[in-house]
């Protein structure tokens, strides 16, 4: 075992636990009392991106039910480290982005193209021209829909408030080089992003995150302490259905969402009578695709985050990267042929992300192995047994086909969505399937 292996679970444990988020958090509200700043909410927005197009709509109302200062930056597009599947990660955000506005009842359709670069560019410069004027959180939103649904029409377009003269391109590229290196120093890649005491939040799928903490130190205006984008709620109690399509879960050993997604996938199958077929896949890391520092550590924070909300055990972890990992996946076959597969897949997530077991050891791996259930002389001997690799390459192969990139994905029925906060369109996906097939049943006539 390595120097590293030791002392990384205890790291973690620190760094991702909850009374260390709260110190943070703690800190950061004694500092701002302290300067007698207002609560100052950073927010960073990609004009060609869906995700910031929706924060934008979300805007007025954040303003208007709670008392924050809104600090608006223009961001160009994440580096290619960030977003090593640009194509792919493009095409689905549209995707994504309209079935989010669908399920929260806002605007977005995906054009099945991006808006023009002129149109883009133009674009910024009315929305660096708002930040300037004061005006961004008002017209953001409909410069957004604007960008979207009619780009020729953009400079013609009726904003609140009245028309607005676009910034000349020299300020426009200088508010966005320094937009961005502002939120490289903050910690952040993305658009879409919000930033409050030294907390990141993404979207519409995390605001609760922050609306919540606003909430807590006294920022609401006024009203019921309610939330604009709630997280959705897992099925709970079963509901049988008939014939359930199988649920199909990407999945990658080495990814914490994967992890916090898995014990929820499996409850949802085992609460419909559906079907979890496992499709596992290399990490990213072990394909040659680049995940920066800043990426890696957002998405640890957020994962124990989203982790807690849940209720899920998750924070004393042990990188599988490398070695652990394909050990790790050499076991699926000799687990499922065991009926042993999610039995064991939950042992392994558990013992890597929240007990900080070293699965490159043979110490590590066979408490895993023999806690699911699972002989370890026969997973000793099914170590050596590389067919993993091709299965893994086609299952890879699969999520492309259908237009996904990333893990933990789903696919069921003509559902494919990614993301651990994705799981609710499964779950309505699985109980629509449930009711169309209740409602084809023929009825008996009474005699």
């Amino acid at each position: 075992m390595s120097i590293k292996s030791l002392l990384m679970p205890a790291i973690t444990q620190r760094m991702l636990s909850a009374e260390r988020l709260s110190k943070k958090r703690a800190d950061a509200e004694r500092v701002r009392v302290a300067r007698g700043q207002r609560h100052q909410v950073h927010y960073f927005h990609q004009a060609d991106d869906p995700y910031s197009a929706l924060a934008a709509a979300a805007l007025p109302r954040l303003l208007e039910r709670y008392d924050v200062e809104l600090l608006a930056h223009v961001v160009p597009p994440p580096g290619d480290n960030a977003a090593p599947e640009r194509e792919r990660l493009v095409a689905y955000s549209r995707k994504d982005a309209t079935l989010l506005a669908r399920h929260w009842g806002l605007e977005f359709h995906d054009t099945a193209t991006q808006p023009p670069p002129e149109a883009v560019a133009l674009g910024q410069r009315l929305l660096v021209a708002a930040v300037g004027a004061g005006r961004f959180a008002e017209v953001a939103g409909p410069l957004s829909i604007g960008l979207w649904s009619d780009a020729a029409r953009l400079a013609t377009l009726a904003l609140p408030g009245g028309p607005l003269a676009p910034a000349e391109a020299a300020a426009c590229a200088a508010h966005l080089a320094s937009a961005d290196t502002t939120r490289q120093r903050l910690g952040h890649y993305l658009g879409a992003m919000f930033f409050y005491g030294g907390e990141w939040y993404w979207g519409l799928d995390r605001l609760y995150h922050l609306e919540q903490r606003l909430q807590q130190l006294g920022a609401q205006r006024s009203g019921a302490p309610d939330l604009m984008f709630p997280p959705p709620v897992d099925l709970h109690q079963p509901v049988p259905l008939d014939n359930p399509p199988p649920i199909d879960f990407f999945v990658s050993l080495r990814s914490p969402y994967s992890a916090i997604v898995t014990p929820r996938v499996f409850a949802l199958g085992r609460l419909t009578g559906a079907a979890v077929r496992l499709r596992y896949v290399l990490p990213m890391a072990m394909r040659g695709l680049p995940v920066p520092r800043e990426k890696r550590i957002y998405i640890s924070l957020d994962a124990a985050r989203e982790a807690r909300c849940r209720g899920i055990p998750f924070g004393r972890l042990n990188d599988p990267l490398g070695r652990p990992t394909e050990r790790g996946l050499a076991l699926i076959a000799l687990a499922e042929r065991a009926h042993k597969g999610q039995d064991y897949l939950l042992s392994f997530m558990r013992g890597v992300w929240s007990e900080g077991i070293d699965a490159g050891s043979d110490r590590g791996l066979r408490k895993i192995v023999e806690r699911a259930g699972l002989p370890w002389d026969e997973a000793r001997s099914a170590l050596a047994d590389d067919n993993w690799r091709a299965v893994a390459e086609h299952n890879r192969a699969q999520m492309f086909a259908l237009g996904l990139w990333g893990v933990p994905s789903f696919h069921v029925a003509d559902v494919a969505v990614w993301g651990q906060d994705r799981l609710w369109a499964v779950q309505e996906a699985l109980l629509g399937v449930g009711r169309a097939a209740a409602l084809s049943k023929p009825t008996r006539r009474r005699p």
